[in-house]
């Protein structure tokens, strides 16, 4: 077996082409677009080359067959925020060869201990970390958009590598038309009845004021998290209108208290379902695809993206009330049939707790694992937040 960087068109492709020959038989997997993944390793396009590097590599066998891939990347900017200077791997797809597995791990973390990391997270994403984060480990049904999903296997290779789980990443599900628990849909409609709160979806023609509201909000919920910087007004209208394309303004909530932004519960199609049809190719006949399926419907799920709260605000059932202002617009329309809440993260049991007292249930688990080049050292779980 030889390891070979991927340094031209035909090894880029070869990293496309890979998983289409080995998830061939697999009825749940969905092949990303190959722009998502082209765009993480485009010094143009990505950001994170600013302050970063990335490389990946293919692993062939003895016959010139590629039998695995992976990537190695540096954020410099998050890499000295934990307790170890931490590099990345990631996009990892191999055999079912532990030998394999090994050798690609072996790669990424030579290169990383050859740049000054001490430890390595995988697998990751060298990007945010709503995208392309965590090993599929529970839970081997249809992936969300830019969500891996990979061989039951590979949890296997990566414990017996070394590995540790740093953190677990929980997808929700909850079907549209479930009620709330009745003691949740009691406190929800308290709320929902004191006339000072008010519950709107959003309207595309007025993008620029709810970009405002979701930056309130945000910089409120979130700013005192570690490593979380507020978001500047201008980081919020990109966000909307990256979103624009794809926004239904049916599912995108905010509620309001005497006219002050609180809280926002932001859901889009869940995109997956209509690219599992593309074949990973968003050219032009596939975007003629995209529309017609957008058009017929095809999309049943919708995936939450966003849940925020100000403090002030948490813990008295407004959680509830603004999915209950969402569901008597949606169950209606018979529109969509499935929700997901993606990336819980088990650090975050205020979230958790929100997402079981609406009534769903964990339906894909996630693990976010930890390689410490220096096994003498102590492992720290991530940890919680407050």
């Amino acid at each position: 077996m030889q390891v070979q960087e991927v340094l031209d068109a035909a090894s880029r492709d070869e990293f496309l082409q890979f998983p289409v020959q080995l998830y061939n038989d697999d009825k749940h997997w969905i092949r990303p677009l190959d722009k998502d993944i082209n765009a993480v390793f485009d010094t143009n396009e990505n950001k994170y080359f600013r302050h970063g590097q990335a490389t990946r590599w293919l692993l062939k066998n003895d016959q010139n067959e590629t039998i695995g891939r992976v990537a190695a990347f540096i954020n410099n900017k998050t890499a000295k925020t934990t307790e170890y200077i931490n590099g990345g791997m990631g996009f990892f797809e191999c055999i079912d060869d532990p030998k394999a597995a090994f050798l690609l791990f072996d790669t990424c973390k030579n290169w990383l201990a050859e740049r000054g990391m001490e430890a390595m997270d995988g697998p990751i994403n060298f990007g945010d970390r709503d995208k392309w984060w965590g090993l599929l480990v529970d839970g081997f049904v249809e992936p969300n958009y830019c969500m891996y999903y990979h061989k039951p296997y590979y949890k296997t290779f990566f414990e017996q590598y070394g590995f540790q789980v740093y953190f677990e990443q929980y997808t929700y599900h909850r079907s549209v038309d479930a009620p709330l628990p009745p003691l949740y849909a009691e406190k929800a409609e308290r709320i929902a009845r004191d006339t000072n709160y008010r519950f709107e979806h959003i309207q595309k023609k007025h993008l620029e004021k709810y970009a405002e509201d979701f930056r309130y909000i945000y910089n409120k919920a979130w700013v005192k998290h570690s490593g979380v910087r507020e978001m500047p007004k201008a980081q919020a209208m990109t966000v909307m209108k990256q979103l624009k394309p794809v926004l239904d303004e049916d599912i995108v909530w905010f509620a309001y208290y005497n006219q002050e932004p609180v809280g926002f519960f932001i859901m889009i199609p869940e995109l997956n379902q209509i690219f599992k049809h593309l074949n990973g190719q968003l050219n032009w006949l596939g975007k003629i695809k995209f529309l017609y399926h957008k058009l017929m419907g095809t999309c049943k799920k919708m995936f939450g993206i966003a849940f925020g709260i100000i403090p002030e605000f948490q813990g008295r059932g407004l959680e509830g009330a603004i999915v209950m202002a969402a569901a008597k617009k949606v169950q209606p329309m018979k529109k969509y049939t499935d929700f997901e809440m993606n990336w819980i993260g088990s650090f975050n049991p205020k979230m958790i707790k929100i997402c079981e007292s609406v009534g769903s249930k964990v339906i894909k688990t996630h693990h976010t694992y930890r390689y410490l080049f220096d096994h003498t050292k102590p492992f720290y779980r991530a940890p919680i937040i407050d």
